[in-house]
């Protein structure tokens, strides 16, 4: 394919045409996973792999994916986001809001063979809230205490009232593992849950193997006797698996791909709104790496902002089917900070503060998932970068590669993706909140802090919104993250797949879903 690099094409046009090039030229460079397994294993196409398979230690949202199959949580979530039961049948709050009641669901089985009951709650509660490694700590941090009232009925005390605990306990917060078997030092190689199906083998970058419990309380409901993870990071090659059979799903599928889906008479396209962001994280406060220009001095981050058109990457990349943003969620949501809206492209301003704190260019190393869209987004904001004063070097990593290092504070800035939650809490709080267990940057503000707190207190939606409204206030001005856009979920499934539907946390669930011949 011809490229026309005009002259007057700009510098971050340029870098969308090299993207894409790059892309195309990947799909030649990684071979197919083979021909398709027995018609009961779904293979599903994942982007990347996941990280660590323990709920308590992940922070990958393809991790989640497979915890959907693996580990069911108290609560979940349906299509429309509303909260229902799952391991838990009901659940009640005090009047006073501290107190949240849960009934069990009986005849519940780990998949070692051991009860899930009120005890197992409460031990896997307390062990996200004190494992040393846990990432859950913030997210539980409003629980006080567990209390087992009967075998099947568990009470948390609050701290204080809090109206996001439902919606973590939907999550990885409420993932329940077997406590005999989290008690052993290889749980993380060989995690045992109470979900549908139950691990069997995983190679690293290889691919992830589960197997249907044969106890499962809701067995009958899952069709397939096998399902297996296969991370494959080119999108053009996640794609032609699927064509050719050696996969039967696939998750993140490429914005220029959906016109060739949907002309395939052996393919469908699945889609949902998404709930998550994508962004640039900028290290402020994590070690040694955050003592940078761009770390220390807001204006340059700033500036930085101005320099990037978040409609034009939409544009490039996605063909225009995602949303722009500048906030941890989008401008159609009820709770965005309507005093910041979405800015144009600003270079002479950037410039301008580029200058005034004190001169370019500015060096950054960017790090960046080593797959070929989220490259290409990369490259464009390189491009764009490069016109407002900042000389930005990319390192692109492989996924997990990439959480560690930010982890650890070795960056100074990453392209991050976060997959969403259904309280806008759970899309700020783990970020912006000092010593939050995912504040990478190290971002840490006591306005701020004070705002999510006031709005985890109350449950009335126009309370929260102007609380909400007092933090972003903070964080839009001190920028230790740049929002970039908000997905659309875009699945591709074969044909012979029925009844997968696609949800705006964009986890697959596999209740119903079976393979024809």
């Amino acid at each position: 394919m011809p490229f026309d690099f005009r002259p007057d094409l700009p510098q971050w046009r340029k870098a969308a045409f090299i993207g894409l090039a790059l892309v195309l030229l990947g799909s030649g460079l990684a071979g197919t996973v083979g021909p398709a397994a027995a018609a009961a294993t779904l293979r599903i196409g994942l982007q990347d792999d996941a990280d660590a398979l323990d709920p308590h230690l992940s922070r990958s949202y393809v991790g989640r994916i497979v915890f959907a199959s693996l580990c069911d949580k108290l609560v979940d979530v349906d299509a429309t986001l509303k909260f229902v039961p799952q391991l838990a049948t009901e659940w009640s709050w005090s009047d006073n809001g501290k107190t949240l009641t849960m009934k069990l669901r009986p005849g519940v089985k780990f998949h070692d063979g051991t009860a899930f009951d009120a005890a197992a709650v409460k031990a896997n509660i307390e062990r996200a809230k004190t494992m040393p490694e846990s990432v859950r700590k913030n997210e539980l941090s409003m629980v006080d205490s567990v209390s087992v009232i009967d075998p099947l009925t568990v009470a948390f005390g609050l701290k204080r009232p809090d109206a996001t605990l439902l919606a973590q306990l939907s999550d990885r917060a409420g993932m329940m593992i077997s406590p005999a078997a989290a008690a052993k030092p290889d749980f993380v190689t060989h995690p045992v849950c109470a979900g549908p199906y139950q691990f069997v083998e995983r190679v690293q970058q290889g691919r992830i193997v589960l197997r249907k419990f044969a106890d499962y309380w809701d067995k009958d409901a899952y069709k397939l006797d096998q399902v297996e993870f296969l991370p494959i990071p080119d999108t053009t090659v996640r794609l032609a698996n699927l064509k050719s059979g050696g996969l039967d799903l696939i998750e993140r599928v490429a914005a220029s791909d959906i016109k060739s889906i949907k002309g395939s008479g052996d393919l469908r396209l699945v889609t949902s709104p998404g709930l998550g962001y994508e962004s640039i994280e900028i290290n402020v406060g994590n070690g040694e790496r955050a003592k940078t220009a761009l770390g220390r001095n807001k204006l340059l981050r700033q500036a930085f902002s101005l320099a990037i058109d978040r409609d034009a990457i939409n544009q490039a990349v996605f063909d225009g089917v995602f949303t722009p943003g500048n906030q941890p969620v989008p401008p159609t949501n009820p709770f965005y900070a309507q005093n910041f809206p979405l800015q144009g492209r600003d270079v002479e301003k950037a410039r301008q503060l580029v200058k005034q704190a004190g001169g370019g260019p500015v060096p950054i190393e960017l790090l960046t998932p080593n797959n070929p869209v989220l490259m290409q987004v990369a490259q464009v904001v390189q491009a764009m970068a490069g016109e407002a004063g900042f000389d930005v070097s990319l390192k692109a990593t492989e996924f997990a590669t990439l959480l560690s290092d930010t982890q650890k504070g070795n960056f100074q800035a990453a392209v991050f993706a976060w997959s969403g939650r259904t309280d806008p809490d759970g899309n700020i709080g783990p970020f912006l909140t000092c010593g939050a267990g995912l504040n990478d940057p190290h971002y840490c503000n006591a306005e701020v802090d004070k705002a999510l707190a006031d709005a985890r207190s109350t449950s009335a939606p126009d309370q929260r919104q102007a609380f909400y409204a007092a933090a972003a206030a903070h964080y839009m001005d001190d920028l230790p993250i740049l929002y970039l856009y908000h997905e659309t979920r875009l699945f591709a499934v074969s044909k012979k797949l029925s009844g997968f539907t696609a949800h705006p946390d964009g986890l697959i669930r596999l209740r119903g879903v079976g393979l024809s011949d």
